[in-house]
């Protein structure tokens, strides 16, 4: 994982080592120990510390993202690997990888779009599909990793995710 959930990692283990407490206990830092922990994890825990992320911009989200889920590792049926957004009206929403490892656009749910939107009055960049009605909600955990909530028109708003920027090529 990054360098940021190895600083996380090790100011765990600093505080259980020297009986300190860790220096603060946002939710930035809960949400990176819940995605290193690859457990799973309610709607009802990740709800309150989504909605406390900053909000992000659609320029932000330009690049390739390498994604994981709060489901403690559930088999995924399609090999999803992430999401790469080329500009906000071009949007490969769904990336995963093929029989032979290697990432590539998975088209059956077609392609996508940003714009800004509101969620819990917070303006941020959201992905809309351009066939489904599915929208993703996302907020900024650090300059690299953010939290998506997947909006699937008629379902409980309770899919939540997380996306990791990968290195510009």
């Amino acid at each position: 994982m990054t360098n940021t959930l190895s600083r996380l990692a090790a100011v765990a283990v600093l505080s259980a080592t020297t009986s300190l407490p860790l220096l603060a206990d946002s939710a930035e830092e809960r949400l990176l120990a819940k995605i290193e922990s690859g457990e799973a994890y309610s709607a009802d825990t990740l709800m309150p510390l989504f909605k406390a992320l900053e909000p992000v911009d659609l320029d932000f989200m330009l690049g390739s993202w390498k994604g994981g889920k709060f489901d403690g590792g559930k088999p995924d049926p399609i090999n999803w690997y992430g999401k790469r957004f080329n500009s906000p009206s071009d949007v490969e929403p769904l990336l995963v990888r093929d029989d032979e490892g290697e990432v590539v656009t998975y088209d059956k749910l077609g392609a996508a779009q940003m714009r800004m939107m509101e969620f819990d009055d917070v303006s941020s960049a959201a992905l809309i599909y351009d066939s489904q009605p599915i929208m993703d909600y996302f907020r900024q955990i650090n300059e690299d990793v953010i939290v998506g909530l997947g909006d699937i028109k008629g379902q409980p708003l309770d899919f939540f995710f997380w996306l990791e920027r990968e290195a510009a090529d």
